[in-house]
């Protein structure tokens, strides 16, 4: 590149950092009003959810558009092109979370009457770790920590070992007093949608992995989601 081209492209990299940036502090706020909205019954909290998801939606539009634009204007190589790669993907996933944050606050409407409250702690804690493992993977990114991803894709069973137990006691609850059913299934389904923003958070830290390594991670994810089992065992 020429050095007026460097310039230029340094400053398209910089503003797609930001816009990363503001759409992963957008999804953290999304996915903690969205269990908290849960929680409290709280439908207005629950529709502002709904409402965050379009303005995730709609910087992702704008990081893909500007990668491309990117690209195709500075022919980046190497080092360069490798992190708008990774940027374009990181959009896409965090667009992801939004979408499972907006699939639990479109949950709280018909999740009915609090049924047993263990559940919904055991949801709220799944929550926190989710939150904790999002805003430890953004860090390893804005900081090119590669050391720091892979502790955020190795603490993935944390989520997954949670969720089995939330299955397992819902199922309990179900079997126990049939009239908590309905509720019962929900948490159980935003349980799900909140293993699935872990497994998010593993596919951007193995971005990040390439960013600052140009490695693809190769071992196995590890994984430790029994909620199938469970099921076949207490058919059983």
């Amino acid at each position: 590149m020429s050095d007026h081209t460097s310039t230029a492209f340094d400053a398209d990299l910089a503003n797609l950092r930001s816009d990363i940036a503001e759409m992963g502090g957008l999804v953290v706020k999304a996915v903690t009003d969205a269990v908290v909205a849960l929680a409290r019954r709280d439908d207005g909290l629950a529709r502002s959810v709904v409402e965050l998801d379009l303005k995730i939606d709609a910087i992702r539009r704008g990081v893909e558009e500007r990668s491309i634009l990117t690209i195709a204007r500075r022919q980046p190589v190497a080092v360069d092109l490798r992190e708008l790669l990774a940027i374009f993907r990181i959009a896409n996933e965090l667009e992801r979370f939004g979408d499972l944050a907006k699939n639990i606050a479109r949950r709280v409407a018909d999740v009915g009457a609090p049924g047993p409250g263990r559940a919904v702690r055991r949801v709220e804690l799944m929550a926190s770790l989710v939150r904790k493992q999002l805003r430890a993977v953004l860090e390893s990114l804005a900081q090119r920590d590669a050391g720091k991803a892979l502790a955020v894709w190795t603490r993935d069973e944390e989520i997954d070992q949670l969720h089995t137990l939330v299955f397992r006691e819902l199922l309990t609850d179900m079997m126990a007093d049939p009239r908590c059913i309905g509720h019962c299934t929900h948490l159980m389904l935003c349980a799900k949608n909140l293993e699935r923003m872990g497994d998010h958070a593993t596919n951007i830290a193995e971005s990040v992995q390439f960013i600052v390594t140009g490695q693809k991670l190769s071992d196995p994810r590890p994984k430790s989601d029994e909620s199938s089992v469970t099921v076949v065992r207490m058919r059983g």
